[in-house]
């Protein structure tokens, strides 16, 4: 590894991290998925806002169409967070987020269907490997009770919208940095959440004090923390190391889980999550452009 690169690689690892606590933050608030999802966002949204306002007013304007994109996308990802989140609340950390990490397989299908782009028979090996797993995974939770097997099936639709989102950002990404992309759609999905709390009459006050530090929590590590230091390595690595080492995270989750919310897993949902890591890896080589 060069010297040079090693910032890269610490900001990467620390990355990972952060975003692996999420689940166990989502757990030990013990609130309703979507009210947390909504406090993770809105506090994000607050924090990044001064830093936002100075880089639009730097740059004098924003693409309108950059900004639409912003904004659907921001409505993919507060339904992908959503989903995780009571995703979680219902089957525990590890299995939904092992399950949203499935998104590159979404993303590659809908530029297979949107866009038009060629995939390679090494994509359509690692989607069938991920299935099993996930289908492996999803049987055993609903074999345990059905709040178990719907949690895990909600982290599998957080990854189709995770990979929405995905598919939304690469257009909006092409005339928006990081940052003027990532707070119009962190406001676009405060909104969404907001709404969708209200419709399902989920309270937003009345939780004791250590709820709110896990709210506070979520905001500042994996959605602050964490994604300005994956955008800080994918801004210095190539895609083709950050990507794969990204699936790191729901190992990490897991490894968080046994000592810290009690969570075992049993020996065939090691082999279900294995499959679907080991596909979603297959999934990321086959997109590579060498």
């Amino acid at each position: 590894m060069s010297p040079s690169r090693l910032p890269a690689y610490l900001a990467l690892g620390v990355g990972i991290l952060s975003l692996s606590f999420s689940a166990i933050f989502v757990r030990w608030a013990n609130a309703p998925g979507i009210v947390t999802s909504f406090y993770r966002m809105a506090i994000a949204t607050v924090l990044l806002a001064w830093p936002f306002y100075r880089r639009a007013k730097a740059k004098g304007s924003l693409s309108r169409r950059g900004l639409r994109f912003a904004v659907v996308g921001g409505l993919f990802f507060a339904a992908d967070l959503a989903l995780w989140a009571s995703g979680v609340v219902l089957s525990g950390a590890t299995n939904p987020t092992l399950l949203a990490n499935t998104a590159p397989l979404w993303v590659g299908l809908g530029a297979l269907i949107f866009f038009q782009e060629r995939l390679k028979a090494k994509f359509w090996a690692g989607l069938l490997l991920a299935m099993t797993g996930a289908a492996v995974i999803l049987g055993l939770d609903s074999l345990r009770a059905v709040s178990f097997g719907m949690g895990t099936l909600f982290g599998l639709l957080a990854g189709i919208f995770y990979g929405g989102y995905f598919l939304v950002t690469q257009r909006g990404r092409e005339t928006l940095d990081s940052l003027t992309y990532f707070w119009p759609a962190a406001v676009s999905s405060t909104c969404a959440l907001i709404i969708l709390s209200l419709a399902l009459r989920q309270p937003f006050t009345g939780y004791p004090v250590f709820t709110y530090l896990n709210f506070i929590a979520l905001g500042l590590v994996p959605q602050v923390f964490g994604y300005l230091a994956i955008n800080h390595a994918l801004g210095r690595l190539p895609a083709s190391i950050v990507a794969p080492t990204m699936l790191g995270q729901p190992v990490v989750t897991a490894i968080l889980a046994g000592p810290l919310l009690g969570e075992v897993l049993s020996p065939w949902q090691v082999v279900g999550g294995l499959a679907v890591l080991a596909g979603v890896y297959v999934v990321n080589r086959s997109q590579q452009r060498i």
